[in-house]
């Protein structure tokens, strides 16, 4: 495996592994127990929107999971507030924080109100998309083959949309096989000028992405997911050694 890039709730990196299990494990990032509000209780709301639309926004607003909780866990939490102005995420109290406090709820008038409890639980994104932890997505690393009778034309380098391609001293280099998602767009434009300048093929090494939504560290969110795929392997293993 090799570290690509990471970020504050995103990290890259590539590995040679099939891409079935690449995909297994993708999937089993909706088996990952995960925080969200689940049901809303609403005593007063003077805004314009719907009860039900304001309990689905809140709904899809993450929730930090800093500590531990089970199947049992049921917090409450409150909003209560009467001003004027975009209500945001930071206005919710209680034992779990929103992990973003600028995601808007709702637009109150100066002499608006809107006040309810929620009720927050666990749950698995394959239930419903709020308990999601995120994104998995991946694609193969290719393998980029640059002819040398083309090396006095440039058309590549300067039409490559993501800066792959670099010119050094009228040679053309690959500087970073990494960022080519394979548009094509080099090959459209080298092959008026040489067939077969430049060949592009997938290799086996794939590039994984892993994004969160907030509830839970990226790198977290293959580790779990791996785990679950295990739990349920284990699973399978005793029901056919029965």
């Amino acid at each position: 495996m090799k570290l690509i890039e990471k970020k504050e709730n995103q990290i890259v990196f590539t590995s040679n592994i099939e891409e079935s299990l690449a995909n297994a494990i993708r999937r089993y990032t909706y088996e990952i127990p995960i925080l969200a509000i689940d049901e809303v209780e609403i005593f007063k709301n003077d805004s314009a929107l719907y009860d039900e639309t304001i309990a689905h926004r809140l709904g899809l607003i993450p929730l930090k999971m800093d500590g531990s909780f089970d199947e049992k866990t049921e917090i409450k939490l409150k909003l209560a507030v009467k001003k004027g102005g975009v209500i945001l995420s930071e206005e919710i109290k209680g034992q779990v924080e929103p992990a973003y406090k600028n995601i808007p709820i709702v637009s109150l008038n100066t002499d608006q109100e809107l006040e309810m409890i929620a009720t927050v639980k666990l749950g698995k994104g394959k239930e419903h998309s709020k308990f999601s932890p995120g994104l998995v997505f991946y694609r193969n690393v290719p393998e980029i083959k640059i002819n040398k009778e083309c090396n006095n034309c440039m058309v590549c380098v300067e039409v490559c949309p993501r800066g792959v391609l670099k010119a050094d001293n009228k040679k053309i280099i690959v500087e970073d096989v990494y960022k080519c998602d394979m548009c094509g767009i080099c090959l459209e434009k080298c092959k008026y000028h040489q067939k077969d300048a430049i060949t592009i093929a997938p290799t086996n090494e794939l590039m994984i992405t892993v994004e969160s939504f907030g509830q839970i560290k990226s790198k977290d969110i293959i580790v779990k997911a791996i785990k679950e795929l295990k739990k349920d392997l284990n699973e399978v293993e005793k029901k056919i050694s029965k």
